[in-house]
C-alpha cells in the first residue's frame, strides 16, 4: 500500500467531516466522501482519551494493517475518515477487525455488500 493512499491535509478531512455522511458504533465513527480518483484514501483520528501515545500508535497501526487485507474490497472512489472512539481500548485486534468491517458494510463501504444489495 502506498503513501497514495492516505490523506494528510487538513482540508480534505474538513471536506470529509462537513459532508455529513456518517456511520458510527460503539468503537468507530466513519465518515465518507466521494472523490474523482481511481482509489480510495483514508485517514484515522484518535482523541487523547483513548491513551497514551503507545496505545494510539497501537490501533492506528492495526486499523492500516485491516485496511491494507481489505484493499480489494474497498470501494475505490471514497475518502474515508475512521474516529476511533476511547471504547476501543478494550479491544483485541480480531475484536477491532469485526467492528472496523461492520462500520463499512453500514456505510456501503465494502464492494460485497454493494453487490448483494442490488
Amino acid at each position: 500500500m502506498k503513501k497514495k493512499y492516505i490523506i494528510k491535509k487538513n482540508y480534505h478531512i474538513n471536506s470529509i467531516i462537513n459532508e455529513k455522511r456518517s456511520i458510527a458504533n460503539k468503537y468507530f465513527i466513519v465518515y465518507k466522501k466521494q472523490n474523482n480518483i481511481e482509489h480510495f484514501r483514508f485517514v484515522v483520528s484518535i482523541g487523547k482519551k483513548y491513551g497514551i501515545a503507545v496505545k494510539r500508535n497501537k490501533i492506528k497501526r492495526q486499523i492500516k494493517s485491516i485496511i491494507y487485507q481489505k484493499n480489494n474490497e474497498i470501494i475505490t472512489n471514497y475518502d474515508i475518515l475512521i474516529i476511533v472512539r476511547p471504547t476501543a481500548s478494550e479491544l483485541s485486534f480480531q475484536e477491532i477487525e469485526i467492528q472496523l468491517v461492520d462500520a463499512f458494510k453500514r456505510a456501503k463501504i465494502i464492494k460485497s455488500e454493494v453487490i448483494k444489495n442490488v
